[in-house]
């Protein structure tokens, strides 16, 4: 199926590695030229170099930092500078607060995850809107976790921060739909990325068992029996972002292989 969005344009944050990488190579191969964006000049220079010469489209590195708002705007200028002056579909994916209880978290850490993981995103999005809204196109995509809707007892800033997520990004779905403009939240479950890895090692460290251990424990309780991958995380993403999706907007769309139980 072709998704109508070839010479479409995207900026993908987080875009070099994990789920970001497995959305900008879903886009890259419907044709979309990308700006990916992070902190890790080297990844990005890999990712782009790799979609450039896999997708044959345009993949432009941009440097900027969640908690340093100036790096960010900064990097947004430079992503629509090299992208012809406007971009089309956002992917607005933070990263991962550390694993923590909800009690005795000290008030300077919500803050610095509150910066990175909620007001960013939302300065972003502010940021490339209105052009959407202006052209009458536009895919707004947000990656949250399954815990908005099944806390984690263990990361407690992500189940709160994503949660804020959710209403800011049901709130603007209403305002811009009417110009063409889509806003949808991904609900990721276990996806194999280094992340995941590296809260399988927290719980390891924390019962005793082996990463492998904690990794075939946690697939028992998945109905598909397995982690998903970047690439599936990647594959509903694009379509979200299609021609074909623009009736589908202000949605919370599981990625999880079934793991949430409620309906």
């Amino acid at each position: 199926m072709d998704f109508g969005i070839r010479g479409k344009t995207a900026l993908i944050l987080g875009g070099a590695k994990g789920l970001g990488w497995g959305v900008a190579k879903a886009l890259a191969a419907e044709g979309v030229n990308l700006a990916l964006l992070s902190r890790d000049h080297d990844a990005l220079e890999t990712a782009a170099e790799r979609l450039r010469e896999q997708y044959s489209v345009e993949a432009y590195p941009v440097i900027g930092d969640l908690n340093d708002w100036a790096s960010m705007a900064a990097a947004i200028d430079e992503a629509e500078s090299r992208l012809g002056g406007q971009i089309d579909i956002l992917l607005n994916n933070g990263g991962g607060p550390p694993p923590a209880a909800i009690s005795g978290i000290a008030p300077e850490l919500w803050l610095q995850q509150f910066n990175a993981m909620v007001l960013s995103l939302i300065r972003t999005a502010d940021r490339v809107v209105p052009g959407m809204r202006q052209r009458g196109w536009g895919r707004v995509l947000t990656v949250g976790s399954t815990s908005v809707v099944e806390p984690n007892p263990i990361l407690a800033m992500s189940n709160t921060l994503r949660s804020t997520l959710v209403g800011w990004s049901k709130t603007l779905a209403s305002e811009v739909a009417r110009d063409g403009v889509t806003v949808n939240f991904l609900l990721p479950g276990q996806i194999a990325t280094a992340r995941t890895e590296f809260l399988d090692e927290q719980a390891a460290q924390r019962s005793g068992e082996t990463r492998s251990q904690v990794r075939q424990r946690k697939e028992a309780t998945i109905p598909v029996g397995r982690y998903g991958t970047p690439d599936e995380f990647g594959a509903v993403a694009a379509f979200l972002a299609s021609q074909q999706a623009a009736y589908l907007t202000g949605s919370m769309i599981r990625v999880d292989g079934g793991i949430l139980r409620s309906v």
